[in-house]
């Protein structure tokens, strides 16, 4: 049996569409179950508050693999890093103590050796802490997610649809590897199945292109069948200032731009080769690829 958290987020729900396509048993998680209710009827949901220690054990009694797609990011206090960690802590303890054979947690590309922004130290801290407090963690970490639901990839979207040319900090230069969301749900799928002896695997996923962030807006355009932006990068531009100048050009708040942004510095690329190791089957598709199939998911609504 499957427990799913975070079915109300894009991964989350895109990952229970593909259980419920499978035939695979699972069971929604969340703070609101009516609601939880309402958008999966027919599958069972649970309260789920990883802050509120007490509501995890009855959700947990019974699982076999656990998914753990909670993050705080876009609270309002914007003490996010405390809140993942006291989270995190809670819900490995009670994995542990309710006999869950394996958590699976979505975190992010990043190498630990460099500065990272606060946003990618939390998620990287998150898999240690679930790993150290309970069962065996896999842990994938991806970048940039290319689906319609994504911060990220609407961010990148609505500034290459609205502005003819733009003022960027020095990330502009800076490589990433973004993948599909399919990739992404295929490789969350097959997390809970596949062997492994490791109690925290690290599993680093991208997709088949390498590219910096003014690569990404260009193909982007040129996909999309419109003009490429101007773009301009200057030293000077804070990630403040460039996440408040998004909130006001783009659907992403600033309270959720601003951490992806500060994350901007920092190279996303897979590293290690633990992906084929454990997911051979899996050949991730190009950024063109995943960008046609997340314009076609915006179009279906």
């Amino acid at each position: 049996m499957i427990l799913l958290t975070g079915a109300t987020g894009y991964v989350g729900s895109t990952l229970a569409r593909r259980f419920a396509a499978d035939g695979r048993p699972f069971t929604v998680a969340g703070r609101k179950v009516e609601s939880l209710a309402a958008r999966y009827p027919g599958v069972p949901a649970v309260r789920v508050d990883a802050l509120d220690a007490d509501s995890l054990a009855p959700a947990l009694a019974g699982i076999d693999v656990a998914y753990y797609l909670i993050h705080s990011m876009g609270d309002a206090s914007g003490n996010f890093e405390e809140q993942d960690r006291l989270a995190a802590r809670n819900f490995a303890e009670a994995a542990l103590s309710s006999g869950v054979r394996r958590v699976v947690f979505l975190g992010g590309l990043g190498d630990d050796s460099d500065t990272l922004s606060h946003h990618l130290s939390s998620r990287h801290e998150t898999g240690v802490v679930l790993a150290e407090h309970g069962p065996q963690v896999i842990e994938l970490r991806a970048g940039i997610v290319i689906g319609s639901g994504s911060a990220s990839f609407r961010m990148l979207a609505d500034l290459v649809r609205r502005l003819p040319g733009m003022v960027t900090p020095k990330w502009v230069d800076t490589r990433a590897q973004p993948i599909g969301i399919d990739d992404v749900v295929t490789y969350l799928e097959a997390a809970a199945d596949v062997p492994s002896d490791r109690h925290h695997d690290i599993v680093e996923i991208g997709g088949s292109d390498i590219v910096t962030y003014r690569e990404l807006m260009k193909r982007f355009a040129r996909v999309r069948g419109s003009r490429p932006p101007l773009i301009v990068p200057v030293p000077v531009l804070t990630p403040r200032l460039s996440s408040l100048w998004c909130g006001l050009v783009t659907s992403v708040p600033p309270s959720i731009a601003r951490p992806l942004i500060d994350g901007l510095k920092n190279e996303v690329v897979v590293t290690n080769t633990r992906a084929q190791e454990l997911f051979p089957e899996v050949h991730p598709m190009g950024f063109d690829e995943a960008v046609k199939r997340a314009l076609e998911e915006e179009r279906r609504g």
